[in-house]
């Protein structure tokens, strides 16, 4: 995962409230088996309509998507998470998430910067009347602002979140950070039991 010091772009203003998942990727996209190309499917039953928010060219090539409070409730599929990447989106501003989508956002990369309600408002007002207005949601500093609308406010995160993002660190990679610590139980562990580099040997060479 790349490490996220901020993001900086031109916003998409989704002024709908509880967003679900199944809204954001419906369930027809659920049998690829790739984490790519779910970018096609997001929003897909609303992109049917030619005046939908990101049907609108003024919008391409946006990086920061402006949501209304509850974004992302519903099941728990990481597709939505996915889909949202693949598309484009590097960061989701809202005044409240769904739990799972917010950690399943974090463990990828994406950045859910959780606003005051009445920041998130103006916000939204802001990007809809201007397209072309750049939005920075800075994780270092926890602040979202627009310096041409004269708006700043601040979001959440917890101090774990944040360094998972300022560092880049999936599950993956915050289990390799302690490789040492793994290494030397390894190495304390009687010799009849088996081992991590035992089975890695073990393992069916990659294809």
């Amino acid at each position: 995962m790349r490490p996220v010091h901020s993001v900086t772009g031109t916003a998409v203003p989704l002024d709908r409230s509880d967003v679900d998942t199944d809204q954001i990727i419906p369930s027809d996209w659920l049998k690829k088996v790739e984490r790519t190309g779910f970018g096609l499917g997001l929003f897909a039953e609303w992109r049917d309509d030619r005046d939908f928010v990101l049907n609108r060219p003024e919008h391409a090539g946006a990086t920061i998507l402006v949501a209304g409070p509850n974004f992302g409730v519903g099941s728990s599929r990481e597709h939505a998470v996915w889909a949202l990447q693949d598309y484009g989106f590097q960061a989701v501003v809202s005044p409240r998430f769904g739990d799972i989508f917010r950690t399943n956002a974090t463990k990828s990369g994406l950045v859910p910067a959780t606003v005051d309600g009445d920041f998130g408002r103006r916000l939204l007002d802001a990007v809809t009347a201007d397209a072309s207005l750049v939005v920075t949601v800075d994780v270092e500093r926890l602040v979202v602002s627009v310096p041409a609308a004269d708006l700043e406010g601040s979001f959440s995160l917890d101090a774990f979140t944040r360094r998972r993002l300022l560092e880049g660190l999936d599950d993956v990679e915050l289990t390799l950070s302690h490789a040492d610590e793994i290494n030397a139980y390894e190495h304390r562990r009687p010799g009849w039991l088996p081992t991590a580099a035992a089975r890695a040997a073990n393992d069916p060479p990659a294809p």
